[in-house]
């Protein structure tokens, strides 16, 4: 975790901010917004146009343990600290608050910001030894094969619920469904994912349990790692073992977490966010029905309104400098706020203006250290979505807008669930043609809704003994349900 002040990597940092720091100030002086406060967590968009009406593009905000940071809502801003690393480094052995000693060895903050030795804590030439490990491992993947193991996983999912006409697509699908994917690709038991997403939801969200969650997943990875290194196979965590930068073991793990948590994550909430847009626009999913936009477009849409991380920290000023009117102290923590800065009205001044396919948005950050894994994460909510409307194309929500709820940590802002009905529909999806992405023949009459079993005249017309039960899928549920709704806490919606 977090070196001691004494690590010798720390010995040319710059100094402490002083005690006159702005951001210390304004937390003296009551008027920086808290990232872990009430009106943050019922209203993250409200909170930041507040602080944007406030302070302009760089405001003064608060975190666990009233500890100080600059929140950046300005979209140029947030591409000019991404931009350069030189003036604000991702190494956050710079924090001031740290090498002082005001942040709590039990600091919810410090699993995700606490320094580790991977890509996202590095600069200069150390950044692009590991940053090349990672991104020249995961260029590995068949992108191809990766879309047939979405296609499988998500028709797995979809089969637990086909039948009954109803689902709950955030814990039924979007929960799930990157998870599996991202253990299958690291080289994981699949049977991990459901401890696993709960894991690093915790720890993202900075709870008391935050530090106990990050203990569980990577002593996970390095059991995972230790059994790689004597039997390597075609996965993420072989691929970084082997790669010719020569990482360490502990290198080797964190990366791997950093995959876990951030694409877990960002693929569940944009696949979330996605479904609720489908779902509770009539224009939006009458433009995909009609073709006149791709499903792709239409994500980039949704990262543009509701990115799946709604802050990015951190970045740590290297020296004394001005960003947005502000003067930033050396040591100073900034957060980038890519929720704010994609509807900063400098850039949209049109809100309601659509933004299908524009790839110019915040949403996987900037600069050096852009979201290497992004693509794959499009890829799995992309190839799911797409699947799940394929199999159910009378999908609708089941309550109205207006009952829908969110959770907000300081970093992002999760759907809690999305229930939705449809047409019931039998299960067996063994005969779908996942090669290509397209569909077998016969999909569309096994998949369009069944008869009135009270029409008799239809059903005698057209004897079939498809339509006969299996008795072989009868009862039958998946062991991947079976062990997420033994992790899983909290009760399971009612079967009708």
């Amino acid at each position: 975790m977090t070196p001691p002040p004494d690590h010798p990597g720390t010995d040319h940092l710059g100094t402490a901010p002083p005690p006159g720091c702005p951001a210390h100030a304004a937390i003296r002086s009551g008027t920086a917004g808290d990232l872990f406060g009430p009106e943050h967590e019922a209203d993250p968009k409200g909170f930041y146009e507040w602080l944007r009406a406030e302070h302009g593009a760089v405001a003064p905000v608060r975190l666990a343990g009233d500890l100080p940071a600059w929140l950046l809502l300005g979209y140029r801003e947030n591409l000019e600290v991404a931009r350069t690393p030189s003036r604000f480094s991702r190494d956050s052995r710079h924090w001031g608050d740290w090498r002082e000693g005001r942040v709590a060895a039990d600091s919810p903050l410090l699993p995700v910001v606490g320094w580790q030795p991977m890509c996202t804590f590095a600069d200069g030439a150390e950044h692009e030894r590991l940053r090349a490990a990672l991104t020249e491992s995961m260029n590995r993947f068949d992108r191809r094969g990766m879309r047939r193991q979405v296609t499988r996983f998500t028709h797995q999912l979809v089969d637990e619920f086909a039948a009954d006409g109803h689902a709950e697509l955030v814990s039924g699908v979007a929960e799930q469904l990157p998870m599996l994917v991202l253990t299958h690709l690291l080289g994981m038991p699949d049977e991990y994912g459901p401890r696993l997403v709960e894991a690093t939801r915790d720890l993202m969200k900075g709870t008391e349990t935050a530090l106990s969650s990050n203990a569980y997943v990577t002593e996970t990875l390095e059991n995972l790692v230790a059994r790689k290194r004597a039997e390597p196979g075609s996965d993420l965590a072989s691929w970084l073992l082997e790669h010719p930068s020569g990482l360490t073991e502990e290198e080797v793990v964190q990366h791997l977490r950093l995959v876990l948590l951030t694409g877990n994550e960002t693929t569940t909430n944009l696949m979330a966010n996605t479904l609720r847009t489908v779902l509770t626009d009539p224009r939006f999913r009458a433009s995909l029905a009609g073709g006149h936009m791709t499903l792709p477009d239409a994500i980039e849409h949704v990262l543009w309104n509701e990115p799946p991380l709604a802050v990015i920290p951190g970045r740590w000023a290297t020296g004394d400098t001005e960003l947005g009117g502000r003067q930033i102290r050396a040591g100073d923590m900034l957060l980038l706020g890519l929720a704010a800065g994609n509807v900063d009205p400098a850039v949209r001044p049109d809100i309601a203006a659509p933004m299908y396919g524009n790839r110019s948005h915040l949403s996987f950050s900037g600069g050096p250290h852009e979201c290497p894994g992004q693509d794959i994460g499009r890829a799995i909510a992309d190839t799911g979505i797409d699947t799940l409307l394929l199999r159910l194309p009378d999908l609708r929500l089941a309550v109205p807008e207006t009952e829908l709820r969110w959770t907000a940590s300081w970093i992002s802002r999760h759907l809690v669930s999305l229930p939705a009905e449809f047409t019931p529909r039998g299960g067996d999806s063994d005969t779908l043609e996942t090669e290509t992405g397209l569909l077998a023949p016969d999909f569309l009459a096994r998949s369009a809704p069944q008869p009135d079993p009270s029409d008799q005249s239809k059903a005698l017309a057209r004897p079939d003994a498809s339509d006969q039960p299996d008795p072989r899928r009868a009862g039958r549920r998946s062991w991947w349900r079976s062990l997420w709704r033994r992790f899983r806490p909290g009760p399971r919606p009612p079967r009708r």
